[in-house]
């Protein structure tokens, strides 16, 4: 009777420390988040909100909404997080292709933490040298714009410089620090939060819009189901699995056989999960960028091009559906490698029905992972474009469009996740030490 009470206090002591430890990370996050929101509040020094808020009332459907969407507002402050992570993301993306084309990166990446640690150091500087290059065309854009939003003046570029780039460097860190004594991907739940921010000023806006007229009823009722029903689309298909059977080999070992058991290889429909949607729009966010900045110019053919690279207009659609595309398989590479899982499936006794072991099973792989790729990339560029295809149609609001619609459902079903994660595994240790606990008695 005593044995047992003090298994059942073990086990409740068990749960109640890892409940501990999940409640922390949450408060963690909670608190990085906060302050994250913070910052999205503080302008640069030296701003002018009166020409700001004139500028950004001009330039609000198109890049610039863009932008402010991602940041949650801190664009349309010019606050001190303005750029956002897009320097980050930018840099991600360019040292992962790099790690495949450059051999001394890709020697770097085979070295396990050591190598992971180097490439994570690069990316940084990467960072800290985009940042540096958008800020300063931002600023001087800005300075030399009709009504000026930043007094003119080295010193004052120079000290808007190096607040914006400060900020960037600091969500970076801010989102690596979440990932890791946090719950989630960091840097994803600093943009989730960003557009989650920006949705009840862009609900507000839709309903205004539905209540002077400029929606109509019937629209609007359109609208909302067409959202609902994406919603429960990408829920659907972020779940959707391709299950491969696998037999493995019996073994005998003295008078006992192991083995000759069936087991299933989940293969998720879309394993790039938001990545692609996120690295498209942050990739042709910095080109954008650079045409808007130079498109006051007299020469009509760049105009036309900062035109053209809005959301909603034709090139701008192309460009993204081929980057969506192109991220999606890339992606996929990254975090799926046929060739490993063919050698870990033969080391572990481990057949697919019909296929031999060993290239075989690579080819049968790649065969398989190339479709539900496929498939994966038509249903996340479905998901992006069209929200911004109804956006142009309707000119409704920048919260409707599909990229943000996206990132908040995979990511807070992404979170959810973790949390249950980590709710079972703590009660699963509580678990094992009764275990033990009864074991050694």
């Amino acid at each position: 009777m005593a044995t047992a009470k003090l298994a059942s206090n073990s086990q409740l002591g068990g749960a109640s420390k890892g409940n501990a430890e999940l409640k922390q990370r949450l408060i963690f996050l909670v608190l990085a988040l906060i302050v994250y929101r913070i910052l999205a509040h503080i302008p640069v020094p030296g701003v002018d909100p009166d020409s700001l808020k004139t500028l950004f009332s001009e330039n609000q459907n198109g890049l610039l909404g863009l932008m402010n969407l991602f940041s949650g507002g801190a664009v349309s402050r010019f606050s001190v997080v303005a750029i956002g992570i897009t320097p980050y993301i930018t840099a991600s993306i360019v040292m992962q292709l790099a790690a495949i084309v450059v051999p001394s990166l890709e020697a770097l990446k085979k070295e396990g933490q050591a190598g992971q640690r180097k490439i994570t150091q690069y990316t940084r500087y990467g960072t800290l040298g985009l940042a540096l290059i958008q800020s300063f065309f931002v600023v001087t854009n800005l300075q030399g714009s009709e009504a000026p939003v930043i007094q003119p003046g080295v010193a004052a570029l120079a000290i808007a410089v190096v607040t914006l780039v400060t900020g960037t460097m600091f969500l970076m860190w801010l989102g690596e620090q979440i990932t890791e004594r946090g719950l989630g991907n960091g840097i994803s739940l600093i943009i989730f939060t960003g557009i989650v921010s920006s949705l009840p000023v862009g609900i507000s806006s839709f309903f205004e819009k539905v209540g002077n007229g400029s929606i109509g009823y019937f629209t609007a009722l359109l609208i909302i189901v067409l959202a609902v029903a994406l919603i429960a689309f990408i829920v659907f298909v972020e779940r959707a699995q391709r299950k491969l059977p696998i037999n493995y080999a019996k073994r005998q070992v003295g008078n006992k056989v192991y083995g000759g058991q069936s087991s299933i290889l989940p293969l998720k429909l879309n394993m790039a999960s938001v990545i692609p949607a996120i690295f498209a729009s942050s990739i042709l966010l910095f080109p954008a960028t650079i045409v808007n900045i130079f498109s006051d110019s007299q020469t009509i053919w760049l105009r036309d091009l900062a035109a053209e690279l809005s959301p909603g207009k034709p090139l701008y659609i192309t460009l993204y559906v081929a980057a969506i595309v192109f991220f999606s398989f890339f992606y996929t590479a990254l975090v799926f490698n046929s060739r490993d899982v063919s050698d870990n499936l033969k080391k572990s006794g481990a057949v697919i029905p019909g296929i031999r072991p060993g290239e075989q099973t690579t080819r049968y792989l790649d065969r398989i992972i190339t479709r539900l790729t496929l498939v994966g990339a038509a249903y996340m560029a479905f998901v992006c474009v069209v929200p911004e295809l109804m956006a142009a149609q309707w000119s409704s609001s920048m919260a409707f469009g599909g990229t943000s619609l996206l990132i908040i459902v995979v990511v807070a079903m992404d979170f959810m996740s973790q949390v249950q994660s980590s709710m079972m595994s703590s009660q699963y240790e509580s678990l094992m030490k009764k275990a033990n606990f009864k074991g050694s008695k």
